[in-house]
């Protein structure tokens, strides 16, 4: 991986350096069932990123961290790879996989250059992993690459609603804080931050379309509840207003 550019560089060292402070949330995503999603915990049987039966399925999580979402398909039969860039993460993901004996092939790579052949996995999975911290113009292609034809790629993150109106510091408030149109790659390094990702939605419509995948879904979460306490990167007042997190469903044509 000595070949990385240098926001997955600097990535992988921020998320090895950060890794014992996301231990306690894996260790309770891994021993939970039911999936809940992103930074509200929207339930599985509200937003079904999953198929249900994953019997014979080949999957990838690309971004595992922790790797409690190849852990739950997983468990609903698929033979699942789990895809991360930080050592520290994954050997948390190895040891709760160990322990739930839960069977995963963990891979120290980054999402945009997976060491698997073409047309591998039937589905793919990104929850705040490649879909934040890898370049999409690089990622949504390699997962195009990874998928077998009518597989598909489910995906979610911070909004760009949220992005555009998040400051260079703090959570995101009701004032436009960067251009819209030009957003792509976003340091938020002088927050405590790393390097993110990020386009104009229509952006998304147009790279996934010429990538040659079909969008099958758009989605925008809206927070159960509200609250001035910031949660990541917005308030729940916030977020019961304006959508923080969005995310795709798509299928390779």
């Amino acid at each position: 991986m000595e070949s990385l550019p240098e926001h997955a560089r600097f990535n992988r060292a921020y998320w090895d350096e950060q890794a014992s402070d996301w231990v306690a949330a894996g260790e309770r995503n891994w021993a939970v069932d039911e999936p809940r999603w992103g930074i509200w915990g929207v339930p599985e049987t509200d937003l079904r990123l999953l198929p249900g039966d994953m019997n014979g399925m080949d999957a990838i999580e690309l971004g595992c961290g922790t790797g409690y979402v190849s852990g739950w398909m997983a468990r609903r039969g698929a033979r699942v790879v789990g895809v991360d860039i930080s050592a520290e993460q994954l050997r948390t993901a190895r040891r709760l996989a160990e322990q739930h004996r839960v069977e995963v092939t963990f891979v120290e790579a980054s999402a945009e250059e997976v060491p698997c052949p073409d047309e591998s996995f039937d589905f793919a999975i990104s929850e705040y992993g490649a879909a934040t911290w890898c370049d999409p113009h690089v990622w949504i292609p390699e997962a195009h690459r990874l998928l077998r034809p009518s597989g598909e790629l489910v995906f979610m993150s911070n909004s760009t609603l949220s992005v555009v109106c998040s400051p260079d510091v703090g959570p995101a408030g009701e004032r436009l804080e960067r251009d819209y149109f030009p957003l792509h790659r976003l340091d938020w390094r002088q927050d405590g931050g790393g390097i993110e990702f990020n386009l104009p939605v229509s952006g998304w419509f147009r790279l996934l379309r010429d990538t040659g995948f079909e969008v099958v879904d758009f989605f925008e979460v809206q927070a159960p509840s509200g609250g001035d306490e910031v949660n990541f990167f917005v308030t729940g007042d916030w977020a019961r207003r304006f959508p923080s997190e969005q995310g795709w469903r798509a299928r390779k044509r």
